[in-house]
Order: C-alpha cells, then sequence, then structure tokens
C-alpha cells in the first residue's frame, strides 16, 4: 500500500497533507525516513516524527463506519466556530473516532456523512471527480424562468473570484426548487442565489451520490447498509 493511502485510510491526515509531511521528512518508517512514493509493506511500523501511527495489520482491525445524519440547522460541522455552537461530532457522541465527509454550514440542514474512512473522506472531497449532491432551497421570492437559467448556467461569485459550473435545476413550487451540484464552494447555494438578488430561507442537503436523506428524522443517524456502500465505493472510484 502506498504511505500516503495508508496515513489517510488511518484517519490520521488527508493523502495531500501525508505528501508534504513526507516530503518534510516528519514520516518514518522503522527507523527510516519515508520518501515520497514510498510503499508500505504488513509489519512495518510508521511513525510521526517519533511518535507511533501505525502499520497495515491495523487496517485489517479497524472496523469501517459510515453514517448518515440528518444534520439539524445550528449545529456546525467544525471543530471550532466564533458563536461557540455545538460541534456535529459532539451532537452525534458516536463510540468510535468519526468525522464529517465535507461540511454543512451553520444555518443549513440535511444530509451530512460521517466516517473513519479517511480514503472516502478523499475520493468524495475531490471536486474532480464531479459526485453530485442535492439540495431542496426555499427563497425569499417567487422563482422566474431568468433565475433558473442563470443557476443552471453557473453563477459568478465575486467573494471566491470564480463562475460556478453548470447545474441541474427545477422549479418545485413559487419559492422554492431543486438543485444537483458537482462542486462545493463555500456556502455556493447561498452565495449564488445573493448573486442574482434572492436570499435563501431554508437549505437542505437530500443526497450525495447514490445516499439519500430519505426519512431520516432531524438529529437521527443511522449505518450504511452494504449495498449502499459497495455502490457508493464503486462509484467514486474506491
Amino acid at each position: 500500500m502506498r504511505l500516503n493511502k495508508f496515513l489517510s485510510s488511518i484517519g490520521f491526515c488527508s493523502r495531500r497533507q501525508a505528501d508534504k509531511y513526507i516530503e518534510n521528512g516528519k514520516i518514518y518508517i522503522d527507523d527510516s525516513v519515508a520518501g515520497l512514493g514510498t510503499e508500505l509493506y504488513d509489519k512495518q511500523k510508521v511513525y510521526f516524527e517519533k511518535t507511533y501511527i501505525g502499520q497495515i495489520d491495523d487496517l485489517k482491525l479497524k472496523q469501517r463506519i459510515v453514517l448518515a445524519v440528518n444534520k439539524p440547522r445550528g449545529i456546525v460541522c467544525t471543530s471550532s466556530d466564533k458563536d461557540r455552537a455545538e460541534n456535529i461530532v459532539d451532537f452525534i457522541n458516536y463510540p468510535l473516532r468519526i468525522y464529517p465527509v465535507g461540511r454543512l454550514d451553520k444555518d443549513s440542514e440535511g444530509l451530512l456523512l460521517m466516517t473513519n474512512d479517511g480514503s472516502l473522506v478523499n475520493a468524495l472531497m475531490k471536486a474532480k471527480n464531479h459526485h453530485e449532491k442535492e439540495y431542496m432551497v426555499e427563497v425569499n421570492k417567487d422563482i422566474d424562468e431568468a433565475f433558473l437559467q442563470a443557476m443552471s448556467a453557473g453563477v459568478y461569485i465575486k467573494e471566491l473570484k470564480v463562475k460556478t459550473r453548470k447545474c441541474y435545476i427545477e422549479k418545485i413550487s413559487e419559492k422554492s426548487f431543486k438543485i444537483i451540484l458537482t462542486q462545493g464552494l463555500n456556502r455556493q447555494i447561498r452565495r449564488m442565489c445573493e448573486s442574482l438578488g434572492f436570499k435563501v430561507l431554508r437549505l437542505r442537503r437530500i443526497r450525495i451520490v447514490n445516499i439519500t436523506l430519505g426519512k431520516l428524522k432531524t438529529g437521527e443517524y443511522r449505518k450504511l447498509s452494504t449495498t449502499e456502500l459497495d455502490t457508493l465505493d464503486s462509484l467514486i472510484g474506491e
């Protein structure tokens, strides 16, 4: 197994961060400094400087956890918040160490995946992979055809100095729509709407790739089924 994949899979850091640590000479295999592209073999022990991280056997013993969570509004996905809001990890209070895959901002709700599988996180977070995420959105004004066309064609977001990718959008009611994105810019839907003179009143994510929110109640979570995981792994290339 590639060393950077091991560090990611065991939950130590992302593959990109692993490469930086390796390049800076901070990762050791047994007593030797590791190099970029190094392969890790059974029984070899990995260290960050002098701190033991693990070995391949640890991955074989590690229980893979992937949860679908219905995140409530007011809960944050980061480890700190200027408003001191409750963190999703503390809110779920799962007995094993897990962390969110990406994030939903504090005022948004709906489907969030949480896992201890670093490889899954990396695969889902790569923007180039164009993984679909579906949302239901309510806004403060009536939606017209010009709004739908502008959103689907891509909106220039001044704060981020970027134009969003083309996307699918469908009007649901006078003030609500469904949208499917293949990228995850910071507060993307809210900023897209603001750029067109609309304000988001409610934003709820209902699907990530093949995983749907379904009838999961606010604040509840469930483990993904084997079928869901197998399908997800095949779709994201894991």
